[in-house]
């Protein structure tokens, strides 16, 4: 997996002071999309172990709320392993840093079982790790700059945790 950035004390990608990380490669290819280079796989650097360790010392700050994973698409079959690792990686750190995802793909569609994105015994496991959801694609004509940590009006902030417990997709009071 390439990333193409990190965002040291971002309050534009999730609650309180984050560490973001956005990946490389992306086949949504949404028009109007912010960031059309990360569509390429290739784009940006390796993200290494080493990498990782640097962000987890960083993450280590005391004014860290938690970190922001987004792209490019994380949930690309690709990148998905890696993204996984490093999200054990945190929790393992750092328990009680919250993790936020986004994702142009839809929760129940493509990142459930049976969804186009569903890799077994990983994306699962990648959500059980996350807090929030930022999810679906960005839709130009549903453009909203007043809405918080999000592009457009189709995509929503998931609460995983309570979504996980009840089984059912709830959205955090964030929407």
């Amino acid at each position: 997996m390439n990333y193409c950035q990190i965002i040291k004390a971002d309050t534009a990608n999730g609650i309180g002071f984050r560490l973001s990380l956005f990946v490389s490669g992306c086949r949504n290819h949404c028009q109007g999309c912010f960031q059309p280079q990360t569509w390429d796989f290739n784009y940006g650097q390796p993200f290494t172990q080493k990498v990782a360790d640097e962000l987890l010392d960083e993450l280590n700050k005391p004014f860290y709320d938690g970190v922001t994973i987004l792209g490019g698409e994380v949930f690309e079959p690709e990148n998905q392993p890696i993204v996984l690792q490093f999200l054990r990686q945190i929790k393992a750190k750092f328990p009680q840093k919250t993790i936020w995802l986004y994702s142009g793909y839809v929760y129940e569609k493509q990142l459930k079982i049976g969804g186009s994105r569903y890799l077994p015994g990983i994306t699962n496991v990648i959500l059980s790790l996350a807090d929030i959801l930022v999810d679906g694609p960005f839709i130009l004509s549903k453009l909203d700059v007043t809405l918080n940590y999000r592009g457009s009006s189709n995509q929503r902030i998931i609460d995983l945790k309570q979504s996980q417990k009840f089984g059912r997709t709830i959205l955090s009071p964030l929407n």
